[in-house]
């Protein structure tokens, strides 16, 4: 268990210390766009120590995560609208969910915006959902407004929490590193859980 604890805060570390270099910014921008279309790992693991490290730049912060989100968000639509039986197919077959995806393409047609709200503001993947709006042909506007507003409102709720109680939230972050690792695993997990039932 101690080393365990002594990993957790080693990677804290060293987040934090990545946080504070010239590249950080890039590596936002890079997690974030892959974020929304293949890659598992969402980019608040590096934007919330960005933030605690320069709470004055969380505002930027967040528009730049949330550009580069959104901008993500299209490539996935790219590729279920042109990549699906290549590329998407692979991506969707990574996570498991194929069986699950055919069935919610099928809801497309009813909730597709909503479903983009949802997964691009929670936990759910919201990789999945790009691909699948692509798939679908989602009208592209709505595709955009829905993205705007979850990846916005995301991103930017993070940003003024932090921005608001920084100082505080660092002392606890650092004093309960190991649950709060555990409860980001369990959403994370919860999340790819949730997308069976959508």
């Amino acid at each position: 268990m101690r080393f365990i604890h002594d990993w957790l805060h080693a990677l804290y570390q060293w987040t934090c210390r990545l946080a504070a270099s010239p590249k950080a910014v890039w590596a936002l921008v890079g997690v974030s766009f892959l974020e929304s279309s293949c890659f598992p790992i969402p980019p608040d693991v590096i934007l919330l120590p960005m933030i605690l490290e320069n709470r004055q730049k969380a505002f930027r912060l967040a528009l730049y995560c949330t550009i580069a989100s959104i901008l993500g968000g299209f490539f996935g639509y790219f590729i279920g609208a042109v990549l699906y039986n290549t590329v998407g197919v692979k991506i969707v077959e990574f996570y498991h969910y194929q069986e699950q995806f055919d069935a919610l393409c099928q809801q497309y047609n009813v909730y597709g915006s909503w479903l983009v709200f949802i997964a691009g503001l929670t936990p759910i993947p919201y990789k999945v959902i790009t691909i699948a709006s692509g798939v679908t042909r989602l009208d592209l506007l709505s595709f955009t407004i829905a993205s705007v507003l979850a990846r916005g409102g995301r991103f930017f709720i993070v940003a003024f929490i932090i921005w608001k109680w920084g100082r505080p939230m660092k002392d606890f972050i650092e004093k309960k590193l190991g649950w709060l690792t555990l409860a980001a695993l369990i959403l994370l997990v919860a999340g790819f859980y949730a997308i069976k039932y959508l």
